[in-house]
């Protein structure tokens, strides 16, 4: 099974996402911040599909954390997708020239974030 994880400090929303990658038939796994998300991503590797990655959160920003997925080679192709309050221009631009396959703005409902997982996962409904 193909697994999404989700990299965010608030409990509140791995559960919505969690939610959302359920529906879709993927497994989940979640980290609340970057150092444990480096951990789960070098255990299960091989069957994450997606990461949904927030920017702003402790001891690791989500930018960084880009960084270091994008630049490891066990890690690169897998596909990220920014979930983040922030919506400046500034930050989309850094998180797409970072690597990042998609972005999405919260708050948002939950068939945006759908639409999103499948279009970033290529999947067909």
């Amino acid at each position: 099974m193909q697994n999404v994880l989700c990299v965010d400090d608030s409990r509140i929303m791995r559960t919505m996402i969690r939610g959302t990658a359920e529906v879709l038939g993927l497994g989940f796994l979640e980290a609340p911040n970057g150092k444990t998300a480096l951990e789960v991503l070098a255990a299960n590797a091989d069957t994450v599909g997606l990461i949904c990655l927030d920017i702003n959160m402790p001891e690791m920003s989500g930018l960084e954390l880009l960084g270091r997925i994008k630049g490891d080679e066990r890690f690169r192709h897998i596909p990220v997708m920014m979930i983040t309050t922030e919506s400046c221009k500034s930050s989309i631009v850094a998180a797409i020239k970072g690597g990042a396959a998609n972005y999405l703005c919260k708050p948002f409902k939950q068939e945006d974030l759908a639409t999103k997982m499948v279009d970033t996962l290529g999947l067909a409904v």
